[in-house]
């Protein structure tokens, strides 16, 4: 072994006669070709640049493979790093934290005495309108979002069967209401006479006859029964006896005509006007309610049906909103309740309207406590009892609409200083 291969065996380097990698022979074969063309392709120049390029390239693949203290120092440098962010977001966490508890801190501390500030939402009330009858809908009157008054007409039923069967029960009443006229005027002056007048000629009937009568007995007993027989005799008292009942009779008509009709003939009369006035007022009724009239001041929230569509009592046809009275329902806590009364004087603030306040009072506090609501308070408070109040406030122009979140101000009292 000449100097050259100790060397190279020494340095790790590999042996010309040594096997030589797949994967290293098309490089070897292009370092050989590079050293042939610089040196004129010679023969044995070329041998020893091939082997000189194999000792190059088996040099590099040794020194390219991955050192392990090197591998080592980069490793501990990563976690370095890694340890120096996680504790910067550990201090970031703990300034985040501090920073909240002085700021709650800070709140407190400068939280007004005579002061109560609650947070709620406007609330309405809401009203459901339906017809009273079922019947075809004719028209409809209002869109969503108009503004109503009390008593203004909102749709309309169609009345076709309707109206026939009011005239109908009017003219029932009218004859029914002349037939009690008639029994409270009693009988007419001519009624009476004609009375009278029958009275007469029954008196006249019962002359006659009684004058007949007494004319046959008369000459039935001087000829002692032979000039008249025995039913002519029998004819005229008949007669007579006829005409004493009829001038009774006209003597009773007469007294009827005079008197007038029955207390309970008019009393019967007078119940059958009232019952065919009942069914005609019972019509109209039916007639009014085909139209649907706003109870109060409202905003149409929506409309439910449309023209053409069957109605019921069960069906509503419009959801209105009252404008008036309006409040905003907060929560108060049980520490502050007892600084809180009806017809206390608030304020109302919302994040629509910056820089403005409406005037309100308290006007409602329940008696029954409650656990907070899980959509006014956190999650802290959510097991903290609180009571209900409703703050009416003084909108005029509708602005602050149903759902909108609300912040009412309390103003309290001072407190009394203690007299030395």
């Amino acid at each position: 072994m000449n100097k050259s291969e100790a060397q190279s065996e020494a340095k790790g380097e590999p042996q010309p006669g040594s096997p030589v990698p797949s994967d290293l022979k098309p490089k070897i074969a292009r370092r050989a070709y590079e050293h042939d063309e610089e040196r004129g392709r010679q023969p044995d120049p070329a041998v020893q640049d091939r082997e000189q390029a194999e000792r190059e390239i088996q040099k590099d693949q040794v020194n390219a493979k991955p050192n392990p203290e090197s591998k080592t120092a980069s490793s501990s440098l990563r976690n370095k790093k890694g340890l120096f962010a996680e504790v910067l977001i550990l201090m970031v966490l703990a300034a985040l934290v501090i920073g909240f508890g002085l700021g709650r801190w800070w709140g407190i501390s400068k939280k007004e005495p005579n002061r109560v500030v609650l947070y709620g939402n406007v609330d309405l009330r809401q009203v459901e309108l339906a017809f009273n009858d079922s019947e075809r809908i004719a028209e409809v009157l209002v869109q969503e979002g108009d503004r109503v008054t009390r008593g203004q007409i909102l749709a309309r039923l169609d009345t076709g069967r309707l109206k026939p069967q009011e005239a109908e029960a009017d003219a029932e009443m009218q004859a029914q209401n002349a037939v009690v006229q008639k029994l409270h005027h009693g009988s007419r002056p001519e009624e009476v006479a004609q009375a009278k007048a029958n009275v007469a000629s029954a008196k006249a009937d019962l002359v006659n006859a009684k004058l007949q009568w007494d004319r046959l007995t008369a000459l039935s007993g001087l000829t002692t029964g032979r000039a008249i027989s025995q039913q002519d005799l029998d004819g005229a008292k008949a007669t007579l006896d006829m005409a004493q009942a009829r001038l009774e009779v006209a003597q009773k008509g007469l007294e009827l005509s005079t008197i007038g009709p029955r207390t309970e003939d008019i009393a019967q009369g007078e119940a059958q006007l009232r019952a065919n006035q009942a069914q005609l007022d019972l019509l109209r009724r039916r007639l009014a309610d085909s139209e649907l009239v706003s109870p109060c001041d409202a905003v149409v929230r929506s409309r439910l049906l449309e023209p053409g569509e069957m109605v019921s009592p069960q069906r509503a046809v419009f959801d209105l909103a009252i404008t008036d009275p309006k409040w905003i329902r907060a929560y108060v806590s049980e520490t502050d309740l007892g600084k809180v009364h009806p017809g206390m004087k608030a304020s109302i603030s919302a994040d629509s309207f910056a820089g403005r306040t409406f005037p309100a009072w308290v006007g409602f506090i329940s008696s029954v406590a409650e656990f907070t609501p899980k959509a006014v308070q956190t999650e802290e408070l959510r097991s903290s009892l609180v009571y209900e109040i409703r703050v009416f406030v003084q909108d005029p122009q509708d602005e602050m609409r149903l759902g909108m979140p609300a912040t009412v101000s309390l103003e309290l009292n001072p407190p009394a200083r203690n007299k030395p």
